[in-house]
C-alpha cells in the first residue's frame, strides 16, 4: 500500500484528494495545510474551474498538519504530493526529497529551469522519484493522440495545431501572478509545451509573438521550429477570451496517413484515414476530469511501487516543456526567434 500525503489544499489539492480516494493500491493518509478551517475538513474556498462544487470534506482516517516538517517526518508516508502554488514546488519537494520520500509534484515543475534541474538532480542523489503531474496526457483525447504517434501505425507527424484558451479566471488571481506561477504562458501555456515536447520532441527553436500584461505573458502564438524535415507545429494559449465560453483546448494532428481533430468547444475527437472515413473512436473516462487525474495518480504510484519513473510524469520532459515556455516568453518580449 502506497501511502500518500498532500501538501496544500488549494483547488488541486481538492481534486488530488478526490482521486485518490479512486487509487488501487494506495491511498491519501494524510493532508498538510496552515489553513485550520481546511485541516478540519471546511474546503469550501477551495472553487475551481472544474470538479465538484467544494465543501466539507470528512477527514476521518486522515492525518492533518499544520507544519511540513511533521509531515516529512512521519514514517507511514511514502509519496508527497505537492499541491501548493509554484513558488513553493521546489523548496517542498527538496525537503520531501532529503527526507527520503517520493515526490509528486503538480505542473509547473517549478517557476525556473534552474529550480527544475536542482530538483531533478536531488531526487537522483536520493534515489527517490522526482515526478511531475502533467494531467494532459491522461485526459482520453490527448491520450489517444499520444498513443497514436507514438505508436507509428499512421507515421510519423507532418504539421500539428495546439490551442488552449481561456477566460481570465475569477478563481484565481495567482495564474495572472508571474511571481508566483509564472504567469499564463507557464502555469497555463506549459500543458500545451508538455505535450508537443512528448510527441513531438524539443525544436531547435521557438518564434513567438502575443500579449505582455503586468510584465506576465497572457497570451501568445508559437512556432515551434525543428529545421529542415521537422514538423510544423504551432500552438496559441492564453487568458484572453470572454466569460461566455471560460475554456477551451484541442488540436488538429496531420500525420502521413491520417489526421486527428478534437475541439472540446464542439468537435470530438474524430480520426480521418486515408480511405477518405471518418471515426470517432471510443473513449474511456466518460467525460469526467477526476478520472483523468485519477489514473495520473495511478502511474505515480506504480511508479513507487515498481521504482521507475513513469514516463508521462518524466521529471526531465517536465523541466524542457518549462524551458520550452520561457524561451516563448523571451520571444514574445524581445520579437525575435530564441535557440531552445
Amino acid at each position: 500500500m502506497v501511502r500518500i500525503g498532500i501538501v496544500g489544499i488549494g483547488f488541486m489539492g481538492r481534486i488530488h484528494f478526490l482521486a485518490g480516494k479512486r487509487l488501487s493500491g494506495a491511498k491519501v493518509v494524510a493532508i498538510c495545510s496552515r489553513d485550520a478551517a481546511k485541516r478540519a475538513g471546511d474546503w469550501r474556498n477551495t472553487r475551481g474551474n472544474f470538479g465538484p462544487e467544494p465543501g466539507q470534506i470528512d477527514l476521518s482516517g486522515v492525518k492533518t498538519y499544520e507544519q511540513l516538517d511533521d509531515m516529512l517526518a512521519d514514517p507511514e508516508i511514502d509519496l508527497i504530493d505537492v499541491c501548493t502554488v509554484t513558488d513553493q514546488h521546489t523548496p517542498i519537494a527538496l525537503a520531501a526529497l532529503k527526507a527520503g520520500k517520493h515526490v509528486l509534484v503538480e505542473k509547473a515543475i517549478a517557476l525556473s529551469p534552474q529550480d527544475a534541474d536542482a530538483m531533478v538532480n536531488a531526487a537522483k542523489a536520493a534515489g527517490k522519484l522526482l515526478m511531475v503531474a502533467h494531467v494532459l496526457p491522461f485526459f482520453p483525447e490527448f491520450r489517444y493522440a499520444a498513443e497514436v504517434i507514438r505508436g507509428g501505425q499512421y507515421g510519423r507527424v507532418l504539421a500539428a495545431q495546439f490551442k488552449r484558451v481561456i477566460a481570465k479566471p475569477d478563481w484565481s488571481a495567482d495564474m495572472a501572478d508571474a511571481a508566483k506561477t509564472g504567469g499564463p504562458a507557464v502555469d497555463l501555456h506549459i500543458h500545451d509545451t508538455h505535450f508537443i515536447g512528448l510527441v513531438c520532441g524539443v525544436p531547435k527553436q521557438v518564434f513567438a509573438v502575443g500579449m505582455v500584461e503586468g510584465g506576465a505573458v497572457s497570451y501568445l502564438t508559437t512556432s515551434y521550429l525543428y529545421g529542415p524535415n521537422g514538423p510544423a507545429v504551432t500552438c496559441s494559449s492564453g487568458a484572453l477570451s470572454m466569460s461566455g465560453r471560460p475554456f477551451v483546448h484541442g488540436y488538429e494532428i496531420f500525420l502521413e496517413r491520417a489526421t486527428l481533430l478534437y475541439d472540446s468547444g464542439g468537435t470530438p475527437l474524430t480520426l480521418l484515414t486515408a480511405d477518405g472515413k471518418a471515426t470517432q473512436p471510443a473513449l474511456a473516462g466518460g467525460g469526467d476530469p477526476i478520472s483523468a487525474f485519477a489514473d495520473e495518480l495511478q502511474a505515480a504510484v506504480s511508479g513507487v511501487t515498481s521504482g521507475k519513473e513513469p514516463d508521462l510524469l518524466s521529471g526531465k520532459l517536465a523541466r524542457d516543456a518549462l524551458v520550452l515556455c520561457h524561451r516563448e516568453i523571451e520571444s514574445v518580449k524581445t520579437g525575435k526567434a530564441v535557440n531552445v
